[in-house]
């Protein structure tokens, strides 16, 4: 009998099949609509793109939005949550890092999990059963992963090792040398998988950041992906062979987007390190600063394209890539689109990975380093830029004073400026952007529907100078001392003081003789009370500035378990999560390169130059709209409040003005963006005008979050930080209210 023949059975079948396909097809679409109307997952949803279905708060009625309550969160702490909210119930971060659920409507306590310092700074996750019946908290926690019962808020003690895994362990690396994993941003759920970045430090001999994906319900280790490739995998010929061994970074650690319909996860990956000197890890470095498309249930590489070859700038790609419908040439096309920490945009077909714009290789300037081959050409996109890429004498601040401006004119006559200029030990670089963007994480959103896409930016430079690595001494060098006072200058002056005896903040004078190296450590890049987590203080600046101030770097803590925590008031359940076993402790970091490997006979470092966040002429920060259909910029606008230079003028935007801040995008066509200063917009979405603004008792350095209750839509924000100018100290005028979590919302009519 003919194969092309059909029976009655088929044709039974095929009418069956074409039902099953049309009841999918609409599931589907049902589906994508309750991913937007929710807010459970960290940015809203699995694909980050901080959309929501908001239909009763619109354009017309946006301008009557009102603070309708406030959760205090009970200490002086800076926290970064970013509130999740699932049903009635809100889980925030407060009293004392504790993780605390309360009533989404009216703030009050439903249940206390305290000291839990470490754990995931920027959120957690949540994941059910299909019957509901199992809910669940899962986050990191000093280097581990944890589950907490969503509803009772205790610890869930049959998930993965006695209520633990560690996250050191499966790294290719001694567990024990490695002291720092854990990323500061949640992972991404996807079915029962929780897919998981890192943040390993960006230190030579950092450990690799692997992307992992674990069982939600019993921990197991489902996949891992190599961002490093081992011998015989793809890429591994873009590296010497065997830097697996030695090399690290690579690593996601910021916002992993999901296209939860066709089952493939995208993830942002960052610089390997080390970021500044490459010479023992010559070649293209796969995947280290590349979009990479994984099947999200096995962790197979479907597609990548490489945004920097062989970075030597420390451009990560960290704000979230946006999945988002385009219509190019009369079709629709599903893209998946990043947003660069040096100005670009690049935009892909989510399944094929083919560009939907020009991509030109051009020619950059030659490393002169030793032993350093700078890659040759790197990729630009025919998108327009949403950064400068240059400090010049024309576009230095016109702010500064005339002393100021004329030591930056000689200054810039030694220096070099410009995209993709290599650092240098002879003269300075200077970088627009530097390492802070540009684009950073949370820092992009999109409405899904309509191709359009919108970034937070900020004009911020770095300035690099490389210097070699010396042998390790008791005795600082000069060098070192040159980086505690660039350090010190940068972040810790104005609490400290100038002589380090102290002012907001404590005095520093001989610290070192009563702590430990760890405990300082974890302290200055994770916050203490009012002081905020300096992520990005590289290791041998952290170890100078520990010997400045008469402490010993190789003189170790042998205490085990938790510290006495601070009494809290409230539904206290449980404490401290799960207790780490004590052989569960740290050794020391990776010191040099294995034995037999061999590796260039001198290393290079720099700090991150983050000196002049205002360097050159306003505006400093901006929202940008993309029309991803044309290619084009839509609109673009200020935003922040500056109280360095220009005294709250807010046609200028701020200084570092987008960096820890966020938007949500709603379905009404308006676009919420929180600034420096307080400032929270509501821009519309059409043109960028101003729809609505307030300014915040606190500043924010959170995502913020958006829920729907009884119909009715609220838009909650973090706002736990101190300003760091007195003069725009919101929380010292009338009114203001405590440091915590603010609801707001359209008031019901009386």
């Amino acid at each position: 009998m003919s194969n092309n023949k059909f029976t009655p059975t088929s044709w039974v079948t095929l009418v069956i099949l074409i039902i099953l396909v049309t009841i999918s097809g609409c599931q589907t679409h049902t589906n994508e609509v309750a991913e937007h109307t929710t807010w459970s997952h960290y940015a809203g949803s699995p694909d980050q793109s901080k959309f929501f279905e908001s239909p009763s708060i619109t354009k017309s009625n946006v301008e009557q939005m009102e603070l309708l309550w406030s959760y205090p969160s009970g200490d002086d702490r800076f926290y970064f949550f970013s509130p999740i909210i699932v049903d009635s119930t809100m889980y925030v971060l407060g009293k004392n890092s504790s993780l605390i659920a309360i009533n989404a409507k009216t703030g009050k306590e439903l249940w206390i999990h305290t000291d839990l310092p470490g754990i995931t700074r920027r959120g957690i996750n949540y994941w059910e059963s299909e019957d509901k019946k199992n809910k669940r908290l899962l986050f990191t926690l000093n280097n581990s992963i944890q589950a907490i019962d969503a509803v009772t808020g205790k610890s869930v003690m049959d998930f993965g090792n006695n209520g633990y895994l560690d996250l050191r362990e499966g790294l290719d690396r001694d567990p024990t040398s490695i002291t720092r994993i854990q990323s500061m941003m949640p992972g991404v759920i996807y079915d029962d998988l929780l897919i998981l970045g890192s943040a390993p430090g960006e230190a030579y001999f950092s450990p690799p950041g692997h992307v992992r994906a674990y069982n939600v319900v019993t921990g197991k280790l489902e996949w891992t992906f190599h961002t490093i490739p081992h011998p015989g995998e793809y890429g591994y010929e873009t590296w010497p062979k065997d830097a697996y061994k030695y090399v690290g970074g690579a690593n996601v650690w910021s916002e992993i987007s999901v296209d939860k319909e066709r089952g493939i996860a995208y993830l942002p990956i960052g610089s390997p390190t080390y970021d500044y000197y490459g010479a023992d890890r010559l070649g293209s470095n796969l995947f280290a600063n590349s979009l990479v498309a994984l099947d999200a249930k096995t962790g197979e590489r479907l597609w990548h394209y490489q945004t920097v070859h062989h970075d030597l700038w420390d451009y990560d790609l960290s704000p979230a890539p946006q999945l988002l419908t385009v219509e190019k040439d009369g079709k629709k096309i599903d893209a998946v689109a990043i947003a660069t920490k040096h100005g670009f945009v690049f935009v892909f077909d989510r399944v094929t990975g083919k560009s939907l714009f020009p991509i030109e290789e051009k020619p950059f300037p030659k490393s002169e380093m030793p032993g350093e081959e700078s890659w040759p050409t790197q990729p630009i996109t025919s998108l327009p830029s949403f950064t400068r890429h240059e400090v010049t004498k024309e576009n230095l601040n016109p702010y500064f004073s005339d002393s100021l401006r004329q030591d930056w004119l000689k200054r810039l006559d030694s220096a070099k400026t410009g995209l993709y200029v290599p650092p240098s030990d002879k003269y300075e670089t200077i970088m627009m952007p530097g390492a802070l963007g540009g684009a950073n994480y949370g820092n992009t959103a999109a409405d899904p529907r309509n191709g359009m896409m919108y970034i937070m930016t900020q004009e911020y430079a770095s300035t690099y100078r490389l210097n070699k690595v010396e042998p390790p001494k008791k005795e600082l060098t000069k060098n070192d001392i040159d980086r505690v006072q660039s350090l010190y200058g940068s972040s810790c002056i104005a609490c400290h003081g100038p002589n380090m005896e102290g002012g907001a903040g404590p005095s520093l004078k001989n610290l070192g003789h009563h702590m430990f190296y760890e405990e300082f450590r974890n302290t200055v890049i994770n916050g203490k009370g009012v002081m905020p987590g300096l992520v990005h203080v590289d290791e041998a600046s952290l170890k100078a500035l520990f010997q400045y101030i008469g402490g010993d770097p190789d003189r170790r803590s042998f205490r085990r378990g938790n510290q006495q925590a601070e009494p809290v008031d409230g539904p206290v359940v449980a404490s401290g999560g799960v207790t780490i076993h004590p052989d569960a402790q740290r050794g020391a970091p990776m010191q040099d390169y294995p034995e037999g490997v061999e590796h260039p006979e001198d290393r290079y470092t720099t700090d991150y130059g983050l000196d002049w966040p205002g360097l050159i002429d306003p505006p400093w920060s901006s929202i940008v709209a993309y029309d991803l259909n044309e290619g084009t910029i839509k609109w673009r606008r200020p935003i922040g409040v500056d109280s360095l230079y220009v005294q709250g003028d807010e046609t200028k935007g701020a200084p570092n003005g987008t960096q820890r801040k966020g938007m949500v995008i709603t379905s009404t066509g308006i676009v919420f963006a929180t600034a420096k200063g307080g400032k929270v917009y509501a821009f519309d979405a059409a043109d960028g005008s101003v729809l609505w603004e307030t300014t915040l008792s606190h500043e924010t350095n959170a995502q913020p979050s958006m829920f729907t209750l009884d119909g009715k839509q609220y838009l909650v924000i973090n706002a736990t930080s101190d300003f760091r100018n007195d003069s725009y100290d919101h929380s010292k005028k009338p009114g203001a209210i405590a440091k915590g979590y603010v609801v707001y919302g359209i008031p019901d009519k009386k």
